[in-house]
């Protein structure tokens, strides 16, 4: 074993660090030369003297180098790639013919079987390991990590002489293989790489998702989304079957262009509670090439429960009516109306409130508020004495903590009448999704009738399908009559989704939008820009009117009512969480007599799917609400079994959670050989796809001998070095002000 040092340097750097050191002997020469010097600058100038030889030896770049000679044999690792993605049937024979293709894992088996690496073995010691998912990571993945497959055989094997690696190259977990690739590269370590598979897509239809609500209530209406990409060499008909168990829900005939993506729904009503698990198919066309990918499923439950709605308005317009009539006849819905008539009294009649619930254990219960033409009550007082009944500043403080904490939905219905822009300075300022025009607070009335018209995305979104299919949706939309008023809206605000828009009006920044959405804390707010939805019914009757205003309530609800029981509600965001979201738990406790309780704890308990558990503590996030919260990242796939305990309440939840798993590893995908390419030629190896195998597993055996191994360490560029000239430097400054120099 030998060890020296080296000088990296070019000739510029070196002439400079000459100079830098010749000056240094000189400033020092000079000043020991004066006898009248005291000892504190003497030995500030040896200080001096000493830092700028450190940054003239930095200058030259020194390395030191450790070569040792090797003794034992030689050493090459072969690794072979066992995830998902070898499972994709892509292989053919090199003689062609009519066979069909065999899988990538089954042609690299094929040949660990025949022993393909037997002329290595007269020269080298020879490994072969398989590599697959990432466990050792915080979040086991099950994706392909090719950069810890390298940095294994490197740090693992002493007398690495050379990497052959199998693989397909879909990297897609951990870090960059160019990184230990370069580290391989640095020791004179070639790698050699195999790429199996074929980079085009095969002859394939792949369902890539299918996404629905993560429960729905008995006879609700609910869509499964769905999403096909079509690979093939042709325009596809064919036919995706929903269906739960041995049981069909729908079946939809789909037409995919070539090489196109689209998404469609399918829209089914269960009528027994429990959890169905579903899952959507399409048939294997002719000359397709893998079925793996034909089919997706997911769970549904299927609850029996009331919603609470509440709606407030100021007179009995049309849309007032119409809406409360088609909430009174939804059996899934408890309606309770508080209508401020303009010149009579409060309304009166089953389902009507005198006043506005005073009381947090009041209001806590509704699910979802409609806000209609009304105001505060101080800025009414400026207006017309018949409309002067409206909304106080405790109301408005209330309803934004129960859409924000309780996770409720708040529905804003502007009118004519222009009340809704004084509620502008309240505390529902910040929920409305859009900024209106306060200048025209009656809106705009036009003599031509507009219409809604979708977004792109609300296009697919569940709130906006009246119809069974995205292209009849469209056509729906199209259809429904239009209206002749509309909010003065100037945009929508940051954070909101536009499903619908003005079909001509144009506002500062582009056009009006009049059907927006946003989330705000765990609840939701819509903002419907017209008045004029009971037109709907125009010849179709309550078919598109009804639907659309149930799926709102229904939509709005969702997350409030994701786990509950007596006097306990657990709610959580992202609702369907995947593996690694770090996810934010909220739960309502109420007291014996209803109320929420101000100051308890809570400890929920979650048991994942290997059997580790979890506490986590909810804390108030509000005293007044009841309402607690806490969060924690899930590391697990897969049914979580969740206990939540309110001791100080008495109150007891349990219930499970789903949790996916990103679809990161794919079968029918195209081969990358691009990044083993590129790692070749990082190391100085070769890169060949499966017939080039035996002149690879040659040229290995054709490496010249390693005798001696070098090991270097780059001084210049250490911490330890920098370190040093800091500490000198600042030695040197603090040294001078001691002295009294400038």
């Amino acid at each position: 074993m030998n060890a020296g040092l080296e000088l990296t340097s070019t000739l510029g750097w070196r002439l400079l660090a000459v100079v830098l050191a010749a000056a240094s002997v000189w400033m020092l020469f000079h000043e020991l030369s004066q006898s009248n010097r005291r000892l504190r600058r003497r030995a500030l100038a040896w200080l001096r003297f000493s830092t700028a030889l450190l940054l003239a030896l930095t200058l030259l770049k020194p390395e030191y180098i450790n070569t040792a000679t090797q003794s034992s044999k030689p050493h090459v690792s072969i690794l072979w790639d066992d995830t998902e993605s070898a499972q994709t049937q892509d292989i053919r024979s090199a003689q062609g013919g009519s066979n069909a293709p065999i899988k990538r894992i089954e042609w690299i088996q094929a040949q660990i079987e025949s022993h393909f690496w037997g002329a290595l073995e007269e020269r080298y010691n020879v490994s072969v390991e398989p590599f697959s998912k990432t466990t050792d990571a915080p979040i086991p993945t099950e994706g392909t990590d090719i950069d810890a497959a390298l940095s294994h055989s490197n740090n693992r094997i002493s007398n690495l002489r050379a990497v052959l690696l199998l693989s397909d190259g879909d990297w897609n977990s951990g870090k960059s293989p160019i990184t230990s690739a370069t580290k391989l590269g640095v020791r004179g370590i070639p790698v050699y790489s195999v790429g199996v598979g074929t980079e085009t897509f095969l002859p394939d239809i792949e369902m890539q998702s299918l996404s629905m609500p993560s429960y729905c209530l008995v006879n609700e209406r609910v869509s499964a989304s769905f999403t096909l990409t079509n690979h093939m060499p042709r325009e596809i008909r064919t036919s995706v079957r929903l269906s739960a168990g041995s049981t069909s829900l729908g079946e939809k005939e789909i037409v995919i262009p070539r090489d196109g993506t689209i998404t469609e729904n399918i829209t089914f009503t269960p009528g027994e509670e429990g959890t169905m698990d579903l899952t959507a198919e399409i048939p294997l066309a002719t000359g397709e090439s893998n079925e793996l990918n034909n089919s997706k499923s997911t769970k549904l439950g299927v609850r029996r429960e009331l919603l609470k709605v509440l709606i407030v308005e100021s007179e009995p317009r049309w849309e007032f009516r119409y809406l409360r009539n088609a909430l009174a006849r939804d059996a899934g819905v408890e309606l309770h109306t508080l209508l401020y008539h303009p010149q009579l009294q409060v309304g009166e009649g089953v389902g009507y409130l005198k006043e506005f619930p005073s009381k947090a254990e009041e209001l806590q219960g509704y699910d979802v508020v409609f806000i209609g033409d009304i105001g505060l009550q101080a800025s009414l007082s400026q207006r017309s004495a018949g409309l002067r009944r409206g909304l106080s500043i405790e109301n408005c403080k209330m309803l934004r903590s129960l859409i924000e904490e309780h996770a409720s939905g708040l529905v804003f219905i502007p009118g004519s009448n222009g009340l809704q822009t004084s509620l502008a300075g309240s505390e529902l300022e910040g929920l409305i999704p859009v900024e209106t025009d306060q200048s025209k607070a009656e809106g705009v009335t036009t003599v031509y009738e507009g219409r809604l018209e979708l977004t792109l995305l609300g296009a697919n979104h569940w709130l906006t399908m009246l119809a069974s299919d995205a292209k009849t949706n469209e056509s729906v939309w199209r259809s429904l009559p239009g209206f002749q008023w509309h909010a003065a809206i100037k945009r929508a605000r940051p954070g909101s989704e536009v499903l619908a828009v003005h079909d001509t009006q144009r506002g500062p920044l582009g056009r009006v939008p009049l059907l927006v959405t946003r989330n705000a804390g765990n609840g939701k707010v819509l903002y419907m820009g017209t008045d004029s939805a009971w037109k709907w019914r125009r010849g179709v009757e309550d078919t598109y009117h009804y639907r659309f205003w149930g799926q709102v309530v229904r939509w709005m609800a969702h997350q409030r009512h994701l786990s509950q029981d007596d006097g306990i509600r657990l709610f959580y965001t992202p609702t369907k969480p995947k593996r690694g979201d770090t996810v934010t738990f909220s739960a309502a406790i109420l007291d014996k007599l209803g109320s929420p309780l101000g100051k308890a704890n809570a400890t929920l308990t979650l048991t994942s799917p290997d059997g580790s558990r979890d506490s986590v503590q909810l804390t108030p996030a509000n005293s007044d609400w009841g309402v607690l919260s806490g969060k924690l990242q899930l590391l697990r796939s897969g049914t979580y079994q969740m206990e939540l305990n309110a001791e100080q309440a008495g109150r007891r939840l349990s219930t499970t959670m789903e949790v996916s798993a990103p679809e990161i590893e794919k079968t029918g995908a195209p081969a990358k050989f691009g990044v083993l390419r590129e790692i070749a030629m990082l190391t100085g190896g070769r890169s060949g796809t499966t017939e080039d195998l035996n002149q690879i597993v040659s040229a290995i055996k054709l490496l010249p001998e390693q005798r001696e191994v070098q090991s270097r360490v780059r001084l210049w560029c250490q911490p330890f070095l920098g370190g040093l000239i800091v500490i000198l430097l600042s030695a040197l400054w603090a040294g001078r002000k001691f002295c009294g120099l400038s």
